[in-house]
């Protein structure tokens, strides 16, 4: 197991339940669920309710809070603690227009004060430790997350994820680092650096160049969970961890979104395997699990 402390970080519609408990059980250290709405939380929708399901081998496990509304989300966070969540996190990273667009995700990263409001309410609803997951800001005019991270200290926040890209960057171009380590200079609580680590080594450069006290991988884990060892996984190893996954999934999820997964993880396994870019439409027209499978498994 890796001595760097590695975490798997939230992604929309990939890190639930089976997918975090994969990598925990490779190597990953507290775990994050994916982003979860406040609003569709306290008005009980169903699938929102589904987003926030754990398994009991996860834990210490944060759930992340998606929205604006400062109430909102200090109701939403009681409720996650109430159910167990081991820590809450508020997501000002999600960069997807419609998100932004209702003044959520990395929007309030050029909402300074409505932040500090929300800091603020939260730190009084939420006993555990309180963390955000920053841009570097919103455009390259407005790299401001060193502010926004002096902000969220001064409010009591635990700690701090810094993506350093900007909204406006989305996932394009190199992550600068630099960023990360500019917000490390800038607090004194924990920060973990996100953006663009792939391998342990990854992960060791990006400690080393910022200072930052841990990390976390996100698109560099999917296909491949165990990145968290640190060491050389054998073949053997790997397909061990793919069924086991897949396992997970058909055992945790409803059927219609158990295919839905099984089809994205599946093919991100694929990744690298000879003549998978022509197998990868099969994996994802295929209408059972078994037929996934027989594609998945044939390819492997």
């Amino acid at each position: 197991m890796s001595a760097l402390d590695l975490r798997l970080a939230p992604m929309a519609g990939v890190t639930n339940a089976p997918f975090r408990l994969v990598a925990r059980e490779c190597g990953a250290g507290r775990l994050t669920s994916e982003e979860i709405d406040a609003r569709a939380l306290v008005h009980d929708n169903a699938r929102t309710l589904a987003l926030a399901a754990y398994l009991p081998e996860e834990r210490p496990l944060a759930m992340q809070l998606l929205g604006e509304d400062p109430d909102l989300l200090a109701e939403a966070a009681r409720r996650l603690e109430a159910a167990g969540a081991d820590g809450i996190d508020l997501n000002m990273g999600c960069p997807v227009a419609k998100i932004v667009a209702k003044g959520q995700g990395a929007a309030l990263m050029r909402d300074p004060l409505r932040a500090g409001v929300i800091f603020r309410t939260l730190r009084k609803a939420v006993a555990g430790p309180l963390t955000i997951k920053i841009r570097g800001g919103w455009d390259d005019r407005s790299v401001n997350a060193p502010e926004i991270a002096r902000l969220a200290e001064s409010e009591g926040v635990d700690g701090i994820t810094v993506h350093p890209r900007t909204r406006s960057q989305q996932y394009t171009g190199r992550a600068p680092w630099d960023v990360i380590a500019e917000v490390v200079a800038a607090v004194r609580v924990p920060v973990t650096g996100n953006g663009d680590v792939e391998s342990h080594a990854d992960a060791a450069a990006m400690i080393a160049a910022t200072g930052c006290a841990a990390v976390m991988i996100g698109r560099g884990a999917l296909g491949r969970p165990w990145v968290f060892r640190g060491v050389e996984v054998a073949r053997d190893e790997r397909a061990a961890v793919i069924r086991r996954h897949a396992a997970l999934i058909e055992a945790h999820l409803a059927e219609r979104p158990a295919l839905v997964q099984l089809k994205k993880h599946l093919a991100w396994y694929s990744d690298g395997l000879p003549f998978a870019a022509r197998a990868r439409p099969a994996i994802f027209a295929a209408r059972t699990p078994t037929e996934v499978y027989e594609v998945f498994w044939r390819l492997w």
